[in-house]
């Protein structure tokens, strides 16, 4: 009998010495939990408070402002052949290149139909969009100041000139206006019963006039006068419209106020020392 009872407490004695052996082997973590067989913890906290870029700082490390436009509409921006090569011009374009030139980038110009303009905007396709482009309320963008306000012009056919003196004379008849644009809304306030024919380009309204598919075309002055100089068949009639709360301004994705705020610095900048008023007459002038 105590014989096994020493048998037993020799046991006893190895089993607890092992026990302990073990425990020793391994650290336990201030939670109880054992930490000898896992893989170490990066216990390195990131880093707080970090910001996001701005578009500003995006469009400086990609190295160039990409611009939306519809260049069917001189003297803002069109087509011209320079040395034998297409390029697009106008008085849009010189503010855009101001604008590139103060963030130290190059300009690329995107051209599209007006109506996509605020649609490319707001994915991402573009960061700024001049096109004439009046800041009118359902436009999901963030606008500028306006930096040109210019009057309303009808461009009908050179035959109709002495029928159609008056905006009462063009009642119930067929108008045209951009697809998209200020005009569209316009025309409607202000011609009685008008049949409305809404187009993306400038250009091909221009051909209903002189095609006499419609009775007149409702744009901006410097638009119409433009191609009122330019084609014997046009003739701008003797009557101006005038959108109270128009203009010109430039748009930016919607939240993008930074970005905003700089252009309004360089349009600041630009009426100052007069170059949007120098950038206009020298526009009008490479209209043919």
């Amino acid at each position: 009998m105590k014989k096994f009872s020493r048998t037993v407490a020799i046991i006893s004695f190895i089993l607890v010495m092992a026990l302990l052996f073990t425990a020793c082997g391994k650290k336990v973590s201030t939670d109880g939990e054992e930490n000898g067989d896992q893989l170490p913890v990066d216990t390195e906290q990131p880093s707080a408070g970090t910001e996001e870029s701005s578009r500003i700082d995006e469009i400086k490390q990609a190295g160039k402002l990409v611009l939306g436009t519809s260049a069917d509409y001189p003297p803002y921006e069109f087509h011209k052949e320079i040395d034998g090569k297409d390029t697009i011009v106008g008085f849009d374009i010189e503010i855009a290149k101001a604008i590139a030139e103060d963030l130290g980038v190059e300009l690329e110009i995107k051209d599209m139909d007006f109506e996509g303009l605020l649609l490319a905007l707001n994915a991402g396709k573009v960061d700024i969009v001049l096109a004439g482009m009046t800041p009118k309320p359902g436009r999901d963008a963030e606008f500028s100041k306006i930096y040109y306000k210019a009057l309303q012009g009808l461009l009908v056919h050179a035959d109709n000139k002495d029928v159609y003196k008056t905006v009462d004379d063009l009642t119930g008849k067929r108008i045209g206006a951009q697809k998209g644009s200020i005009q569209e809304d316009l025309a409607q306030e202000e011609i009685k019963d008008l049949r409305l024919k809404a187009l993306a380009k400038i250009p091909d309204l221009v051909l209903e006039v002189k095609h006499k598919k419609i009775d007149a075309v409702l744009m901006e002055m410097p638009v119409a006068e433009a191609y009122a100089a330019n084609n014997d068949d046009l003739h701008l009639m003797p009557v101006e419209l005038i959108d109270e709360e128009g203009g010109s301004a430039v748009a930016a994705k919607t939240g993008e106020k930074e970005l905003i705020e700089f252009a309004n610095k360089v349009i600041d900048k630009l009426e100052k020392d007069g170059s949007i008023e120098k950038f206009v007459i020298e526009a009008v002038e490479m209209v043919e």
